[in-house]
């Protein structure tokens, strides 16, 4: 036993699974333990070593992956990130497997960009270790820390704010959300508890291109409020929740008494597009003590300091408990820096944040 995290690859193309390979072995905690090229080898390979999470691909001959994500869940539990190139088609595909159960979805490295490699392996490899850990009572060894790239902070998208451009009060709250491993069920609860005249509310959760569009559109079937990708320029209205689209950052903007958000390219900040950090500095600049920040469930650290800077402008600031988290790892970092006014379960977040905005 060498304490690191087993990981089984299953995925048709054998390009796919070596470059997984490379990048997960880059990292000191992961070793791969296996490669399979369908479900039916990936079910032999199981009966010899029970792995600590699998990557499974969706389209795959012979059996598909959510089929064979089906049967894992009810024949032996083990944490599945699922490997898609998420297009339009295969994101309702890919939605529904966390609806079976998978833990998170990573998007396939786009073959011979040099670039997208050196940006996706550490999201890559956080999110295997994620995964991980949300076994139960499991126990993974500390390894050795992995030289990754410059960590960048929301000052790369905007500058700290020292006398802010926030109204000192305006009639309307806005609830600033950020959330990343686990999150997509944890919004599914948080948004659908809410009336339709609820404070407008603008999120980040930590998502690859392709998949907010389907992922907003499922929510807004299920919810009271209209729920939709945020597009560059959309006001924060009462009654609307804007999920910023992946691979791009959201910043929450103001005009005279009118609030909205500004979608933009930019670097990956505190290893993320869209950040949580970005999304809540903007907050604390230009809303003040008008707006509320929440963060949930999610590993890392991405969030905590822009809480804090919301929290020290006036807003007022909630975490999610560790008991209701998947991965109590980004509230948990904003707890310990006092940025938390409240620390809620997470079902009791949405009837708080309307409490409070009245």
């Amino acid at each position: 036993m060498t304490g690191k995290i087993k990981v089984l690859i299953v995925d048709d193309s054998a390009v796919v699974r070596q470059t997984l390979c490379d990048i997960l072995e880059s990292d000191s905690r992961i070793e791969v333990m296996a490669t399979a090229s369908d479900p039916f080898v990936a079910a032999q390979k199981l009966r010899d070593n029970v792995p600590d999470v699998i990557t499974l691909d969706v389209e795959m001959p012979r059996m598909d992956g959510i089929t064979f994500l089906k049967k894992i869940m009810s024949q032996h539990p083990i944490p599945v990130v699922m490997c898609s190139s998420l297009t339009e088609m295969g994101s309702e595909t890919a939605l529904k497997a966390m609806e079976y159960g998978a833990i998170e979805i990573i998007q396939k490295p786009k073959l011979g960009t040099k670039q997208f490699f050196e940006e996706s392996k550490v999201t890559i490899c956080d999110t295997i270790v994620a995964a991980a850990m949300t076994r139960a009572k499991r126990v993974v060894k500390k390894a050795e820390p992995v030289k990754v790239a410059k960590k960048l902070t929301a000052d790369a998208m905007l500058a700290k704010s020292t006398s802010g451009s926030a109204m000192v009060r305006t009639t309307e709250t806005v609830v600033m959300v950020g959330a990343s491993t686990g999150g997509t069920e944890a919004l599914k609860t948080f948004l659908e508890a809410f009336p339709a005249d609820t404070p407008g509310i603008v999120i980040v959760q930590h998502m690859p291109g392709n998949f907010t569009t389907a992922f907003a559109e499922r929510l807004n079937q299920s919810c009271a409020i209209t729920v939709k990708e945020a597009s560059n320029n959309d006001s924060v209205l009462r009654g609307q929740a804007l999920i910023a689209p992946g691979d791009y950052h959201a910043l929450l903007k103001r005009s005279g008494a009118r609030y909205y958000v500004e979608v933009k390219p930019g670097p990956l900040v505190s290893r993320h597009r869209p950040s949580v950090d970005v999304l809540f500095r903007s907050a604390s600049r230009y809303a003040g003590k008008n707006a509320m920040g929440v963060i949930m469930t999610g590993m890392g650290d991405d969030g905590a300091k822009g809480l804090l800077e919301m929290k020290e402008a006036g807003a007022i600031t909630i975490a999610q408990d560790e008991a209701s988290c998947v991965v109590f790892g980004m509230p948990k970092e904003a707890i310990k820096l006092g940025a938390a006014d409240h620390i809620l379960s997470l079902r009791n977040i949405a009837p708080e944040v309307m409490r409070l905005a009245r």
